[in-house]
C-alpha cells in the first residue's frame, strides 16, 4: 500500500452536506409559501407546477447518497413512492423524512468515494461529488422556478440568502 500524502480540502463532509441541507431549508420555506390550491397546478411557460420539481428533489437526493454509499445505482425514479402527494402537508412530509434521510446516510460516504468516477442511475457519469453539486444545483434552479411562480401569484419568496 502506497503511503500517499492528501491535498488540503477546501470543505469538509460535514460543511459540505450542512451547505445542501441550508438550500434544503430555504426550498422548505418555498414550498410552505405555495397557496395549497396553487402548489399542485400553477406554472408558467409550460414548466412543470413546483409540487412536480420538490419531488425531483426528492427523488435525487437519499438515492444519490445511497449510491454513493453502495456504489449500486438504480435507475432514476427507481426508488421513487408510486402515490404522489396530493397536499402541502403531504409533500412537506416527503420533504422533511428526505431530509432526516440525507443527515443519517450522508456521514456514511467514505472520504474517497468522493472522487471515484461512476454513471449515477445508469446516466450521469461523473466523480460523486460532482453529483452532489448536481443535486444542489438541480435545487437551486428549480427553486429559482418556484420564485418566478410566487412573484407572478404577487407573494414574497424567501430571502435566498435566509439558509438557516
Amino acid at each position: 500500500m502506497k503511503n500517499e500524502t492528501l491535498a488540503p480540502v477546501v470543505i469538509s463532509s460535514n460543511d459540505l452536506l450542512a451547505q445542501w441541507q441550508g438550500h434544503r431549508s430555504l426550498t422548505r420555506r418555498v414550498i410552505e409559501a405555495f397557496p395549497e390550491d396553487k402548489l399542485f397546478s400553477y406554472s408558467v411557460g409550460g414548466m412543470r407546477p413546483f409540487s412536480e420539481l420538490a419531488l425531483e428533489m426528492i427523488h435525487m437526493a437519499v438515492p444519490s447518497v445511497a449510491g454513493i454509499i453502495t456504489g449500486e445505482w438504480k435507475t432514476f425514479g427507481e426508488s421513487e413512492a408510486e402515490e404522489k402527494p396530493t397536499t402541502k402537508a403531504e409533500l412537506l412530509k416527503l420533504w422533511d423524512e428526505s431530509t432526516e434521510k440525507l443527515n443519517e446516510l450522508f456521514p456514511q460516504i467514505k472520504i474517497e468515494r468522493f472522487q471515484e468516477v461512476e454513471k449515477a442511475f445508469g446516466q450521469y457519469e461523473g466523480t460523486n461529488h460532482a453529483l452532489i453539486f448536481y443535486c444542489i444545483d438541480n435545487e437551486i434552479h428549480h427553486r429559482g422556478q418556484g420564485y418566478v411562480y410566487l412573484r407572478t401569484l404577487d407573494i414574497e419568496p424567501p430571502f435566498f440568502w435566509e439558509r438557516g
